[in-house]
């Protein structure tokens, strides 16, 4: 059963130092605002932040072991990720590759340019081929015996992709899900699912095939894992993946937020709510930046145009990936920046999450956003990442120093109010409104509670039902009064 409380994503060494500071964290600061944590990567890796894992049969000892895991899983839902696509080049089963060549057991784990291709370079299939960064997707490794081979590297020369054909890989991959089974995993994030599906011709991105993978894999972890495959892509592939998994994401939500707050208009992002999925894990904020291609068709070009340079304005820096069509026609992929920085506002900020959270299906917040935290200029410039502008690493001591801001505590009566008001395990209804206005509304029970926002006017007022003196009476709280929003005993009887 999943809980309909808000998630907390975090890195296990991004608040405090390693998976028991981020246990104590979350029973200490937050144990009523968040119900589960989805848990970055903790496997041994080469690179990207863990997400080059070299196995996932154990927690890299820096950040502790999977009983730290099981622990947190006692008062908390967790989310892991279960990197599909690829493995790190330092993993023995590459190794063992390199060192024996097709004597390896696991030789056939890998693909090459040949399974998909065959022997001749094609560069107009090359060219079809979807890719998220802006360089040619292969690199030349040499074998024994004067073998050479091109092995496909999506992501980076330290990720090196699987074949999901291939009964080596599978063996493996089966190995990797039964210690999730055992290991009180609730959710798996499928990392690069759509990456998955290599086939000549074709963009090589989450065609039919990447699907049956998601449903192997479903039928080896069964109902008590739920299943969130990873995909930025223009909307209709979400819609479709709603309908074929567990879960999915809704990446759109990020940058219409932002539009409509950026130039008050809400029409855009009323048009997403009332077609978008409700089996969905809404984010403001992850790991990675904020997704541009998630908007296309949602927003106009121009739209996006602006939207876009907004962001830049606010201290963003760019992915770029390549669009498929050329080598050399490339475009703005994510952009980096805090969700806090790219708002630049306290009470909009607060007010996009409210929206967030009054959306149908599981809230994440990522930690530097549940810390309202703002660009980190000096972790950029000390390692060139773009991505680590919206990456600090906090201290106990800091994170007691954060709690303390008054937009911090606001947002954690927020996500209280979230977790605990009945209304949103009931109907949800969009109301009629302007065009600078959106107005939600959750009901069950007797209880009810509307969110009323104008991006224009910087105004929000909740209104709620509760249980007072034999009979339901409304409160209504702004903005300013949101620290007091919670009172568990009305909303009992």
């Amino acid at each position: 059963m999943v809980k309909n409380k808000v998630q907390l994503i975090t890195y296990p060494d991004s608040l405090g130092l390693n998976l028991k500071d981020l246990n104590f964290v979350l029973l200490n600061y937050f144990k009523e605002a968040v119900g589960g944590v989805h848990i970055l990567p903790f496997y041994p890796s080469s690179g990207d932040r863990g997400f080059a894992p070299l196995t996932h049969l154990v927690v890299d000892e820096k950040f502790g072991t999977w009983e730290d895991i099981k622990e947190i899983s006692k008062d908390f839902e967790v989310m892991v990720d279960f990197m599909m696509n690829h493995i790190s080049l330092e993993s023995k089963y590459f190794q063992d590759f390199l060192k024996k060549g097709y004597d390896s057991k696991y030789a056939d784990m890998f693909l090459t340019y040949d399974k998909v291709f065959g022997d001749e370079y094609y560069k107009e299939d090359v060219e079809k081929i979807y890719r998220p960064r802006p360089t040619e997707p292969f690199m030349n490794v040499h074998l024994p015996g004067g073998i050479e081979k091109k092995v496909w590297i999506t992501f980076s020369p330290d990720q090196i992709d699987l074949d999901w054909k291939s009964y080596a890989t599978l063996d493996v991959m089966s190995k990797f899900l039964e210690k999730m089974k055992s290991s009180n995993i609730s959710y798996l994030r499928l990392d690069a699912a759509g990456y998955t599906s290599k086939l000549a011709g074709t963009s090589c991105f989450f065609n039919q095939e990447a699907y049956e993978y998601i449903d192997w894999i479903k039928e080896r972890v069964g109902d008590s894992i739920k299943l969130l495959p990873e995909v930025h892509y223009n909307y209709s592939l979400q819609l479709n993946i709603a309908q074929r998994s567990d879960l999915t994401y809704d990446f759109q939500l990020t940058i219409l937020l932002l539009n409509a707050i950026y130039f008050g208009n809400t029409n855009y992002l009323k048009h997403w709510i009332s077609i978008r999925p409700n089996n969905v894990v809404t984010v403001l904020d992850t790991h990675d930046g904020i997704g541009i291609i998630d908007a296309e068709e949602l927003l106009p070009d121009d739209e996006i145009e602006r939207t876009k340079e907004k962001l830049f304005e606010k201290g963003g820096n760019a992915t770029m990936r390549a669009t498929g069509m050329n080598s050399d026609n490339f475009d703005v992929y994510q952009i980096n920046c805090t969700y806090f920085s790219a708002v630049g506002d306290e009470v909009l900020y607060l007010m996009a999450r409210a929206v967030q959270f009054f959306l149908p299906g599981i809230p994440q917040v990522y930690y530097v956003g549940l810390l309202a935290g703002e660009n980190d200029i000096d972790l950029l410039e000390k390692t060139n990442h773009g991505r680590d502008v919206n990456r600090h690493y906090y201290s106990l001591d800091e994170i007691e120093r954060e709690l303390r801001r008054d937009v911090v505590q606001k947002l954690i009566s927020l996500m209280k109010f979230r977790n605990n008001y009945p209304a949103f395990n009931g109907d949800f209804v969009m109301l009629d409104s302007n065009n600078t206005t959106i107005s939600l509304k959750w009901s069950f029970s007797g209880y009810d509670c509307i969110l009323n926002a104008d991006f224009a006017l910087k105004q929000m007022i909740i209104k709620y039902s509760v249980f007072s003196n034999g009979k339901m009476e409304w409160k209504e709280i702004d903005i300013g009064n949101l620290n007091s929003i919670i009172n568990y005993e009305d909303f009992h009887h």
